[in-house]
């Protein structure tokens, strides 16, 4: 009976144990990763996004178009990364398809586009129903994230840094204070504000093997111009190129355009003619290398105490314009075509969603759903409360362009035309939105004032 007792009470002491640590809270569960990748190149024959003056649909493939999932997990928090060689993420619906289809794998998805300006159209709405490849290429994501969920495996991240240039700034103000269009500088004049960082994640198994290798960098993806009828992600497909032959377990390369509102590569829209493709493969090798320089110096390391938190929050902000004049403003500059491009607005307000996310206290990601200038990248770095900050542009929606309130008063494309909709300020709110975020993840913000607290 003494033997069944003492046995009785360790198997109790077990179940308690089990219980406990089925509860603890996710900071003590192991970080987690997982990668796929699926093409979604659309068949020819499709309008092209990015340019209102191209003539005709696309022709063909240069090179395809993929989305790429990192998703990422500690505990039961568990964050989708989707990075599309788009010129512009999906619409609402798409969106909120990919969410309903996920819901079960992920708690946060971020669809981040490249912004190339070769790739096929996107709009928020189709009066005739959402196109067949979009749906397929929906699909086709919903099972990479199910798939990186799947395969999810120990992991542990680590952040760098570098610099190049491989463009400038494309309005360029005059001494007399008015702004003319930069488009291309062979010359490489010196031009600010631009900003050359290069910042570089790194996650590894825990085995130390390099799993996914994430860029964040400001510039255009234009160097194809509007004589190019052949989808095509631009530069950063040689960047990934690049950054994937340099390591032996070929890590998958993830691009995340930061805030290149105002900036443009040297050789942009470089005819056909002129060897479009070796000049962007220059300029994505080169980007590519830095990448890889900065990569193989950072060794990330296992962390004891694990984290991830995220936001999604909503910044309600007004048109800026008065919506007729906005709308015949659109359809003299951009044609018929305007609608494929830039969303239409039955509404004076608008909603911008913005994710912010924190990894192990020390890496902050935050979003916007646009063009923001390079000054936003510039500002977040400064104001964010932690070393490690990356920003997104074009994730989650696309409002247009969201320049900083003095370049809009100085105007120029972008800054004050009709390709920027959304009220001045924005940007900034966005950024205080994202700062008092991670303030409060990183629990220095409570809740109840302080002489409520116990």
């Amino acid at each position: 009976m003494k033997i069944s007792s003492s046995l009785g009470i360790r198997q109790a002491c077990w179940a308690w144990a089990l219980l406990f640590f089925s509860v603890m809270p996710g900071w003590c569960a192991a970080l987690q990763a997982g990668i796929a990748e699926t093409e979604i190149t659309p068949p020819p024959g499709l309008p092209m996004w990015g340019y209102s003056n191209r003539e005709g649909p696309a022709t063909g493939t240069l090179d395809p178009l993929y989305a790429r999932v990192l998703v990422l997990e500690v505990g039961s928090q568990r964050l989708a990364l989707v990075t599309v060689d788009l010129g512009r993420p999906f619409g609402p619906a798409s969106l909120d398809w990919l969410r309903s289809a996920t819901h079960s794998d992920v708690s946060v998805i971020i669809v981040a586009a490249s912004h190339t300006h070769s790739g096929p159209s996107i709009q928020d709405e189709y009066p005739n129903g959402t196109p067949a490849w979009e749906t397929s290429a929906l699909k086709k994501i919903a099972q990479a994230i199910s798939e990186a969920r799947a395969h999810l495996t120990d992991a542990r991240i680590g952040i760098g840094y570098g610099f190049t240039l491989i463009g400038h700034n494309r309005l360029r103000v005059n001494r007399d204070g008015t702004v003319s269009w930069f488009e291309r500088n062979e010359t490489r004049i010196p031009t600010a504000p631009v900003d050359g960082t290069v910042t570089v994640l790194r996650v590894d198994t825990s085995a130390g093997q390099p799993l996914a290798i994430l860029v964040n960098y400001a510039c255009h993806p234009v160097i194809f111009g509007s004589d190019n009828l052949q989808y095509s992600a631009d530069f950063p497909a040689a960047v990934a190129k690049t950054v994937e032959g340099a390591f032996e377990s070929k890590p998958l390369s993830f691009f995340l355009q930061e805030a290149p509102g105002d900036i443009n590569p040297y050789f942009a829209v470089t005819p056909l003619e002129e060897d479009a493709v070796s000049i962007r493969d220059r300029a994505g090798e080169m980007l590519g290398r830095e990448v890889v320089r900065v990569a193989k110096e950072i060794h990330p390391q296992t962390e004891n105490e694990p984290d991830l938190s995220f936001s999604e929050e909503r910044v309600n902000v007004h048109l800026r314009w008065n919506p007729e004049k906005w709308r015949e403003a659109m359809l003299a500059v951009f044609g018929p075509t305007a609608g494929q491009t830039f969303p239409s607005r039955s509404s004076a307000e608008i909603q911008l969603p913005v994710i912010t996310v924190l990894i192990n206290k020390k890496i902050a990601i935050m979003t916007m759903p646009g063009e923001p200038f390079v000054q936003y990248q510039l500002a977040w770095r400064e104001r964010c409360p932690v070393r490690g900050a990356l920003l997104v542009g074009y994730a989650n929606g696309y409002d247009g362009y969201f320049p900083t309130i003095p370049s809009a008063t100085l105007g120029g494309y972008g800054a004050a035309n009709p390709a920027t909709w959304v009220e001045i300020g924005a940007g900034d709110r966005m950024l205080d939105a994202a700062v008092i975020s991670i303030q409060r993840m990183l629990g220095r913000l409570p809740d109840v004032p302080e002489d409520l607290r116990k």
